[in-house]
């Protein structure tokens, strides 16, 4: 419409109106690259100049590299550098992993001894290594294992009989490869967000099951490309095992052209064995690249065989699921998901990031079963005292404790102890928390992401596991989505999810750091439904919001926050209505 027919004294011109014209039947002249067109014909010149140079040429001796291509010897030798190549490659690997989880560990011998070995490893040149080993008999005759400070052998060996050229060569491969592969691992680990981290802390998963579950599948995408380079560098490196006399692919081939002089067709031989290796080796990288890719992409592509594979896997049990319009009512009814709130007393607890106090002197004392909404300016310290209660962050002076418990502790008399990592990942399962970044599992699909934390911590059966878990997603309204991936959710969905998945281990406890902040406005209302209905459940929630109305509609308690500080805490409508402190009224005014 014209702009002026939005104004009654003015009059759109006669004769502006276009006749609609119909593009449809219009041919359409694609764009033309000359300098692209040029470019191919340029390449496509190269690549047949060199072609028939190369097999026109009667010098390459195709005639003896038929010959020799598939020569008994020559198989023999490629063997012998497949099995060099594959044995390094998963011993390196192996070793090249537990070095780089060292490397990582919170012990600081553990973590240097680590980085030595690296360090060394890196510094010496594959061949000196190699020799340096086949020599180890001059260093040590024998080489002896016994009990130390006794007499006592329990075994003994002459070094030069155990240390063949074989073994020696495997052994300086792996040497090898474990060095460089551990910084690889170590960059994919460091790679992976540290909320992922946080999300399997929070959830109560043991330290291993946090590496070899979430972090490293994740790593994998940014491991992967640069590992394989390194499996490819390993396959040709096994022709420098050469100086061992060890009669792998390079040196059959050498010993085979010292005799016949026939030196450009034997080596293409070699050349053409080693191009067949690698393009088998970035074959299985490109699959398992697409493995490792899932949840990564919004629709991924099936892998082989893959449709093959699913009707192996075991159906999930029929779940009996309210109505859709009764779903997130029966919340309150649900008996599963009724939970004895635990009481959360927040004794004097004070913390500090270097010169910044972000909490100062806290106390706090939430009933039971209770609604708390922790409002304030950002920077007050509203998700750090959160993240304290479920100790993500270890606070410097305090104490709090969740229905007499204290977190982080163990009391004997009047003696506390500071309890270990796996005890303190135990306490944690009673203290639920969903992130405002969500945290989900991107690897895992809606549904593990929910049974992965009873199933390892609670000890449930996977059974049990995944129909609470279907439970849980008819209530939230999500069942349709259960084998989906967080990247296939939209961010309303994605925290929904991670509510449920908080839920799923019946936490008396559960935390929400800005659980809308991160969504787009028509999406906060579905997400504050779900937690208006976890209000009437009777578990204990304390919710870090700017969501006034919502703190007003479902709290029993407000907090204000700033500086470190609890300014005001009261009931919503003392807080919110008349407000005692000025600073208090001050910030309600801006908001409200």
């Amino acid at each position: 419409m014209a702009l002026t027919t939005d104004f009654a004294d003015i009059k759109p011109p006669a004769g502006t109106s276009e006749a609609k014209t119909d593009y449809a039947r219009y041919r359409i002249v694609p764009a033309r690259h000359p300098g692209r067109t040029a470019g191919t014909i340029f390449a496509a010149f190269v690549l047949a100049a060199v072609l028939y140079s190369t097999f026109t040429n009667p010098r390459w001796g195709w005639g003896v590299f038929a010959e020799w291509f598939f020569a008994e010897p020559v198989l023999v030798g490629l063997g012998r550098t497949l099995l060099l190549t594959a044995l390094a490659a998963v011993s390196g690997s192996v070793l090249g992993t537990a070095l780089a989880l060292a490397r990582v560990s919170k012990s600081p011998l553990l973590s240097s001894l680590s980085w030595g070995y690296i360090w060394l490893l890196r510094s010496i040149p594959m061949i000196v290594l190699l020799l340096v080993l086949n020599n180890l008999g001059y260093l040590y005759e024998t080489i002896s294992v016994g009990v130390p400070f006794t007499d006592k052998i329990l075994f003994n060996y002459p070094t030069t009989q155990l240390l063949t050229p074989f073994a020696a060569a495997f052994l300086g491969l792996t040497l090898n490869q474990s060095a460089f592969f551990a910084e690889i691992v170590r960059g994919g680990i460091l790679s992976v967000d540290q909320g992922q981290l946080e999300a399997a802390a929070a959830l109560g998963l043991p330290r291993w099951r946090q590496a070899f579950r979430i972090v490293l599948p994740q790593a994998m995408r940014s491991i992967l490309p640069t590992g394989f380079n390194e499996i490819i560098g390993l396959a040709k490196s096994t022709s420098m095992v050469y100086v061992l006399a060890l009669p792998e692919l390079f040196y059959t081939v050498q010993v085979i052209y010292r005799r016949n002089l026939e030196v450009i067709p034997l080596l293409m031989v070699a050349t053409v064995w080693y191009l067949v290796i690698m393009t088998v080796l970035s074959v299985i990288q490109h699959y398992i690249e697409r493995y490792f890719s899932k949840g990564a992409v919004r629709n991924p592509t099936p892998l082989p065989f893959q449709a093959f594979f699913q009707r192996f896997r075991r159906p999930l049990p029929v779940a009996v699921v309210a109505p859709d319009s009764a779903r997130l009512a029966t919340f309150r009814s649900a008996a599963g998901l009724r939970a004895k709130g635990g009481a959360v007393r927040i004794h004097g607890i004070s913390k500090s990031f270097g010169t910044l106090k972000v909490l100062d002197n806290i106390e706090l004392s939430l009933p039971a079963g209770s609604v708390t909404a922790i409002i304030g300016p950002s920077g007050s310290g509203k998700s750090t005292l959160l993240r304290a209660i479920n100790h993500l962050e270890r606070v410097d002076s305090g104490f709090i404790s969740v229905d007499g418990e204290l977190v982080g502790y163990t009391q004997k008399g009047e003696v506390l102890y500071e309890l270990k990592e796996k005890d303190i990942l135990k306490r944690r399962t009673d203290i639920g928390m969903v992130f405002q970044s969500f945290n989900l599992f991107p690897h895992l699909t809606v549904l593990e992401n929910l049974i992965e934390a009873p199933i390892q911590v609670r000890g449930v059966s996977r059974e049990e596991a995944v129909a609470f878990a279907q439970e849980l997603l008819a209530r939230v309204d999500l069942s349709d989505k259960i084998d989906a991936y967080p990247r296939q959710l939209s961010g309303g969905q994605q925290q929904r999810v991670a509510i449920a998945r908080a839920l799923a281990l019946r936490p008396k406890v559960l935390l929400f750091d800005e659980p809308t902040s991160a969504l787009d406005p028509e999406l906060v209302g579905e997400v504050l439904d779900v937690i208006k209905e976890l209000a009437r459940t009777g578990t204990t929630l304390v919710i870090v919001t700017h969501e006034i109305g919502f703190a007003r509609e479902v709290a029993d308690t407000v907090v204000f926050m700033e500086g470190g500080h609890v300014i005001e805490a009261g009931a919503p409508a003392q807080i919110l209505n008349d407000a005692r402190h000025p600073r208090t009224r001050e910030f309600l005014a801006k908001v409200l």
